[in-house]
């Protein structure tokens, strides 16, 4: 799938435009979890064919219900997808920035090593290339970017 998007909104509908072909920074926030909704899966395929058209993706921020494909814990099927492995490797294939929300994701049993230890708890579930943080890191991608895209309710 090849993603062509502006920046610009100075042309009119048909005329030519010198920056139509400008990458664009988007910040991605995904609020539903793997598995129950297609907001993640959408997400996940947009983010991926925006890196392959040339634009940047300032953050990947995970809210409400979305904490969940942050989770190492999940073992789906082996005939379906892993959604939180595919997060794991576009991260690291392209050097990406996702963040799960703190609050949200300790509501739901979602802990790094360090909330695990302060809640007494004797393991964390955050999987490897997530990184917890307050609603401020979605506040800054929204400043950072061109364009802050919602996947979810």
């Amino acid at each position: 799938m090849k993603l062509q998007c502006s920046t610009s909104q100075g042309a009119a509908p048909g005329e030519a435009d010198d920056t139509s072909r400008q990458p664009v920074k988007f910040g991605i926030l995904v609020s539903e979890g793997p598995y129950t909704h297609q907001a993640s899966d959408t997400a996940y395929h947009f983010t991926a064919a925006a890196l392959g058209s040339g634009h940047e993706i300032v953050r990947i921020f995970f809210y409400h219900d979305g904490v969940n494909n942050g989770t190492s814990l999940g073992v789906p099927p082996q005939d379906d997808r892993n959604i939180t492995t595919r997060w794991r490797e576009l991260a690291e294939k392209h050097n990406l920035d996702m963040v799960l929300c703190i609050t949200a994701a300790q509501r739901r049993g979602l802990l790094d090593p360090d909330a695990a230890k302060r809640a007494g708890k004797d393991t964390s579930n955050m999987a490897q290339g997530f990184n917890i943080s307050g609603l401020g890191q979605l506040i800054d991608a929204g400043i950072q970017a061109d364009r802050l895209l919602v996947f979810g309710d």
